[in-house]
């Protein structure tokens, strides 16, 4: 699965660890600055869903 997440840097770093939580990262790319919004940027990641342990 790809996302893109968006944000500023603090958010971007949150996210990331509550995905992590969830999935396995396979892949991000570098933080690309948004044009339009100063101190925005935007990270595209691979991930794939982690195995749900059942009971």
């Amino acid at each position: 699965m790809k996302i893109r997440i968006d944000g500023n840097r603090a958010e971007i770093t949150l996210g990331m660890i509550r995905l992590r939580e969830i999935f396995t990262v396979t892949s991000m790319s570098r933080a690309y600055p948004d044009r339009a919004r100063r101190q925005q940027y935007r990270v595209y990641v691979n991930l794939i869903p982690r195995e749900i342990k059942t009971g």
